[in-house]
């Protein structure tokens, strides 16, 4: 009678291995799944659509399959009391769970943030980001343009407040002290003209390596100086919120560091 069952738990503990197993390896392809998509994309092997639409996906529900399949693998590996399928099973939850996260994550956000990317202190005359025309061309991204009307009227309704920075000092000075500021947000300098009051910059986004332009005006005004700034994304419709944050973070520092 024993030497019946004992083939039947041997043969019932490899299943669950293998299921283990297969949970992880699953892992482990949405993994590559998510870290393709910035790689790619920094690479020029394929372009936005396909690094953020399409593989970002892939991976959340190739990590949702790792998750179920290793989560029944866990259960069932401590209810045999299989330890190597306990830890193959756990590693799969955890790895599948994590590169379902961050997709997931991307998600829930984009429907909490409203589909613009271009924020600036002056709708009339937004600071121009000619500079970064070819660059934007080459990124089949954004156009150079200011957006319009429509994207003027969702910045007011959803970062109301945002206005232009005015220093009580002469534009040459609140150039140098806006320079420091950029600085020391280790922006990417484009140029930089003291006289014309002109500052190009850019920054990128940690993960895909994103670009973001930013272009600031320093102008004199009656109280001094006036400090404008844009910052927009090259790509996408939406940017969850970074540039209006960028801006808001800028005009603070501006103000808080006048001499």
């Amino acid at each position: 009678m024993l030497t019946a069952i004992a083939p039947r738990a041997i043969a019932g503990t490899g299943l669950i291995r293998g299921a283990a197993i297969i949970g992880f390896g699953l892992a482990i392809v949405a993994l590559l799944l998510l870290a393709a998509g910035p790689v790619g994309w920094r690479a020029g092997w394929w372009g936005y659509q396909f690094a953020f639409m399409t593989l970002m996906p892939y991976a959340f529900g190739t990590g949702v399959a790792a998750i179920a399949i290793s989560a029944l693998a866990l259960l069932a590996s401590v209810g045999v009391g299989a330890r190597r399928g306990v830890v193959i099973a756990a590693l799969g939850l955890l790895i599948g769970g994590s590169a379902a996260y961050f997709p997931w994550r991307a998600s829930q956000m984009s429907g909490t943030y409203p589909r613009m990317h271009d924020i600036t202190t002056d709708f009339a005359d937004p600071p121009s980001f000619e500079f970064a025309a070819a660059g934007r061309a080459a990124e089949y991204g954004a156009s150079a343009d200011y957006p319009g009307a429509d994207t003027a009227a969702l910045q007011r309704k959803f970062y109301p407040g945002i206005e232009p920075a005015r220093l009580a000092a002469t534009p040459g000075q609140a150039f140098d002290r806006v320079m420091a500021v950029v600085k020391a947000k280790r922006w990417g300098i484009v140029r930089a003209d003291r006289d014309a009051g002109i500052i190009d910059a850019y920054d990128r986004s940690f993960w895909f390596g994103f670009t973001d332009d930013i272009a600031i005006r320093v102008t004199e005004s009656d109280r001094g100086s006036r400090i404008d700034i844009r910052s927009g994304a090259r790509q996408g419709r939406g940017d969850y919120g970074v540039n209006a944050a960028r801006v808001r973070d800028f005009l603070a520092v501006v103000n808080r560091e006048t001499p």
